[in-house]
């Protein structure tokens, strides 16, 4: 199962196709049907030929009666499997006070089996700062039980002790990369477990899903996924598992997703390890491929392990991931002769400008994409002039905005110092420096729907809240740059000429909207119904 695609036609709708011939006549198609075969488009034409061509060939037929047609939403930096189970738990989102993080807690932790592990994601760092992140403030609450939660920027969790040692942790660690478990003055865990090489050694120790489970839960996700019109997506945490599960999936006839699995690099990873990603390089199916990496060269600005031009108010901020700096350019190097695509990590405006300068001494690869720096949330004046004709690709996420205050009052801008956020998610500097632009979530860092994330990159301020403040709003992007940024161009950063448009012999992935997203105004984004997701020619999502 899974080897073809489907068969479709679409009649009555307004078409987006992100070609240039369409771009006189506001973007839009004179064309109002679309034929596809076997998961491609065949062909673009009138109701009435389509038509009659699909009934010719018992093709089922949609008459989407004046809906918008755009190609298919991919979000350009994504952790699906890792959301399937670090949203097991209680969301603590929005979460103000110690006081209600415990009550939430409580409640869960009587919903679950006496002895069950208290499991709990989207945490915020702005409660602590006070009392610091302690594990024992949330001790009483769960019961004794071990309970593992995790900040909503997946660089920091927070365990009790049953789960510290549960885990074996007893102290500190030396590790590979800058991960630490924070110990108190008397050398003792307080729970507070920084960057995932530290917190994992507590998930890991946690209950496991069966597979059965693991693999449900990771279909189930591409659904959700689809749902909100994303037909695909650039996996940035990707391990063996990952590929396994997804190869089973598509044989299943229960993949609905179009994939690029970015293979995640660990700091501590030899050369034997890189000689082994690199030998299953070329593994794809049908929906997925492999070919990918992800790096990282720093942390996040809210813990302090950003790599930063200047420190941040707390004297944080001034140092790589890498304890070796060199060993990241020698990986970098050995990846891009294997022909292999490079996406890095890097949050900080020096890190930024370190990550360019190992790629810029890379050799020439003729046919082949170049690579990418996700997140790039400060940048300097300097930083965006480094960028200009690098080839660099910046995959951003402008919605992460969400966490910043009007008051600047929130941890983010506390940390950067007054002025400095003001360099914080530069998308339009970066565009207009002629830099590709790629969007996407960062999910489960913040929320999958891309049509929030359109709406920030369009209005940078709280959808919907006429009151919000509105940050940097010279950063703005339009309407019909922000679907680019969701559709064309994350194909073409990743050197796919037959995705991203709608045009004979590309691929059917296409997403069905009730009003038109680049008109629509960026608070009306939010609730525009998409009333149909295809994916490979299949209807993966029809809205009731």
């Amino acid at each position: 199962m899974g080897e073809h695609g489907g068969d479709l036609a679409i009649v009555g709708a307004r078409l987006r196709t992100n070609a240039e011939a369409d771009a006189e006549r506001g973007g839009l198609s004179e064309s109002t049907a679309v034929l596809v075969r076997g998961g491609r488009i065949e062909r673009l034409g009138d109701d009435a030929s389509v038509r009659a061509e699909a009934e010719a060939l018992g093709l089922p037929v949609r008459d989407l009666k004046g809906a918008v047609v755009t190609p298919g939403l991919f979000d350009g930096h994504t952790h699906p499997h890792w959301a399937a189970d670090v949203t097991a738990g209680v969301d603590l989102g929005g979460l103000e006070t110690v006081d209600e993080i415990r009550e939430a807690l409580a409640r869960e932790a009587a919903r679950l089996p006496e002895g069950a592990w208290v499991r709990g994601w989207n945490l915020e760092y702005e409660p602590f700062e006070e009392t610091g992140m302690r594990g024992d403030l949330l001790e009483e609450a769960v019961q004794g039980r071990p309970a593992a939660l995790i900040c909503y920027d997946l660089h920091t969790g927070l365990a009790t002790r049953a789960a510290l040692d549960a885990a074996g942790v007893t102290g500190a660690r030396r590790f590979d990369d800058t991960s630490e478990i924070v110990v108190d003055e008397r050398g003792v865990p307080t729970g507070e477990l920084r960057e995932p090489s530290a917190y994992q050694l507590v998930f890991d120790a946690a209950p496991a899903p069966t597979h059965e489970e693991e693999r449900d839960a990771l279909r189930d996700m591409f659904r959700r996924l689809a749902a909100s019109g994303l037909t695909g997506g650039a996996i940035m945490d990707g391990k063996e598992r990952t590929v396994e599960l997804l190869a089973e999936l598509e044989e299943r006839g229960e993949l609905d997703h179009r994939l690029t699995v970015h293979h995640w690099h660990a700091v501590g990873d030899d050369d034997s390890a890189v000689e082994r990603v690199i030998r299953n390089r070329d593994r794809r199916g049908r929906l997925w491929e492999t070919g990918a990496i992800k790096l990282f060269s720093d942390g996040v600005i809210d813990t302090g392990t950003a790599w930063l031009h200047e420190p941040d108010t707390c004297g944080d901020g001034k140092h790589a991931f890498w304890p070796d700096w060199g060993r990241f350019g020698e990986v970098v190097r050995a990846y891009h002769d294997a022909g292999m695509l490079i996406a890095t990590h890097a949050v900080g405006d020096y890190a930024v400008s370190r990550v360019l300068e190992v790629y810029a001494a890379l050799p020439a690869r003729e046919g082949l994409p170049f690579h990418s720096i996700e997140h790039l949330e400060v940048l300097s004046d300097a930083d965006v002039e480094a960028l200009r004709g690098s080839g660099v690709t910046a995959s951003m996420q402008p919605l992460h905005m969400q966490w910043r205050t009007a008051d600047h009052s929130d941890n983010w801008t506390v940390r950067l110092g007054e002025g400095r956020d003001a360099t914080g998610y530069r998308v339009r500097s970066v565009l207009d420096a002629g830099v590709p632009l790629v969007l996407g979530s960062d999910w489960p860092v913040a929320q999958y729907d891309p049509r929030l994330g359109m709406a920030w990159a369009r209005g940078r301020h709280t959808p919907g809240d006429p009151q919000a403040p509105v940050f940097e709003p010279e950063q703005r992007l339009t309407g019909e740059e922000a679907l680019l940024a969701y559709t064309l161009w994350p194909a073409l950063a990743r050197g796919h000429e037959d995705r991203g448009v709608l045009r004979p012999g590309a691929v059917a992935d296409l997403t069905v909207w009730a009003l038109d997203p680049v008109t629509a105004e960026p608070d009306e984004l939010p609730g525009v119904d998409v009333t149909l997701t295809v994916v490979d020619g299949r209807v993966v999502h029809e809205a009731s």
